[in-house]
């Protein structure tokens, strides 16, 4: 089987569009609310989980640190909702999304999201399960809840990504 070198790219709006949100307050609508007290960053990601009977749940996930090399073999994707993880902990933690190929997972991206930056995997969207780095690190998640079946997962069939220490270096905040 092959592997493949997945470089790590810096998690930016533009070149996540395709995969879902990012959710981060800068260039947000601010609203200031609670007679001036709060401000609000105002609808910060498009939640999807309407479909068949679905209803939005808040959930927080405790991801435990994956150790470099971190090889990619497969993906997973929600065909009835979104999937917003934003972290609770200051650590980064990586995206790793695909396009879909007739069903299956395309060659994946892999984007570094920094501490305080989250992601909405848009509906059907591949992407890996969550991947903490550093140490374990607590997520709040928005995603679906309800009858049907909303998870799909596939593996790479013949070939596998690799993460290396060395695309981190210089991109992870300390």
């Amino acid at each position: 089987m092959d592997v493949t070198a997945l470089p790590v790219e810096p998690l930016t709006r533009q070149a996540f569009a395709p995969f879902g949100d990012v959710v981060e307050t800068a260039g947000a609508e601010l609203r200031v609310i609670n007679g001036g007290t709060t401000q609000r960053f105002h609808d910060l990601a498009e939640i999807d989980v309407g479909a068949s009977g679905g209803r939005a749940i808040i959930s927080v996930f405790r991801g435990q640190p994956f150790d470099l090399p971190i090889e990619i073999a497969m993906m997973e994707r929600h065909p009835l909702g979104s999937q917003l993880f934003f972290p609770v902990s200051s650590r980064p933690f990586l995206a790793v999304v695909s396009l879909d190929d007739g069903g299956k997972p395309a060659p994946p991206r892999a984007f570094l999201c920094p501490p305080g930056i989250g992601v909405n995997y848009a509906r059907n969207v591949w992407h890996h399960p969550l991947l903490a780095l550093q140490a374990a690190s607590d997520f709040i998640v928005v995603d679906r809840d309800g009858p049907g079946i909303n998870l799909e997962e596939k593996e790479f069939s013949n070939a596998r990504y690799r993460i290396e220490e060395a695309d981190l270096r210089h991109k992870t905040p300390e």
